[in-house]
């Protein structure tokens, strides 16, 4: 087992954010007063597992990633570095960026700002056991496989089927080989669970909450502020 002593958070913030309908990176988005990616930051500065946080962005928001942290009281953040052409080239970079005492690598949307230090904590503690693990929740609805004119192929068993979210986690090790395998094979993937899973390592699902949802479209942030103000109620 590996010891979840030195885990560094990837924080993947480098989206163009095309479908959020908005010239600013969502990634800046006001919650409640206070922007999307410091929510998300937060939640990894809490939680009992992660050491170190990484945070990749888009290279005109370098240094405004720098300034919110250090508005906000961000303790954990070791590096702010540029991202690439693809999500998978941005987490590459800043992988290369994580502390070279972290044996694991927590992956994490930026755009998923409700995660709780808990869900990390619970995921961070799988991939110790299992060497990758992934936050996700059992679909609610059938799913439908379709052919290209949008005709029914078949219907899945939905009790097999989750939605898989963030944080995504690793042994920092199988997570660079998995890495260089997919260069070398010219792939490129959105999950990084893919990566591991093309290794034959099979990935251990922690089930994750209904509101971990990523923000994605205009609706998604209105909702999200509701989520919050809720929880701010209830404390």
């Amino acid at each position: 087992m590996i010891s979840t002593d030195n885990c560094c958070a990837v924080i993947a913030a480098a989206g163009e954010s095309s479908r959020m309908g908005g010239a600013d990176s969502k990634q800046f988005l006001p919650l409640c007063g206070v922007p999307v990616l410091v929510w998300t930051l937060r939640a990894f500065d809490a939680a009992e597992t992660v050491a170190s946080v990484v945070a990749v962005c888009r290279k005109e928001d370098l240094g405004r990633v720098r300034a919110c942290a250090a508005r906000y009281g961000i303790r954990k953040l070791a590096a702010v570095v540029p991202g690439g052409r693809t999500r998978q080239a941005s987490v590459a970079a800043g992988v290369a960026a994580a502390p070279p005492q972290a044996a694991l690598l927590a992956v994490h949307d930026g755009a998923r700002p409700l995660v709780t230090p808990g869900e990390i904590d619970a995921c961070v503690r799988a991939a110790a056991r299992f060497r990758a693990a992934a936050l996700g929740t059992p679909v609610k609805d059938t799913i439908k496989v379709v052919d290209g004119a949008q005709n029914v192929v078949s219907t899945p068993p939905r009790r097999l089927l989750w939605a898989v979210q963030t944080p995504q986690v690793f042994e920092r090790a199988l997570y660079e080989r998995a890495l260089e395998q997919a260069r070398r094979d010219g792939a490129d993937y959105t999950d990084d669970c893919q990566l591991v899973e093309r290794l034959g390592v099979r990935v251990h699902l922690c089930r994750g909450g209904g509101a971990n949802i990523k923000l994605t479209e205009p609706d998604d942030a209105a909702a999200a502020q509701a989520i919050l103000k809720q929880r701010e109620g209830a404390r």
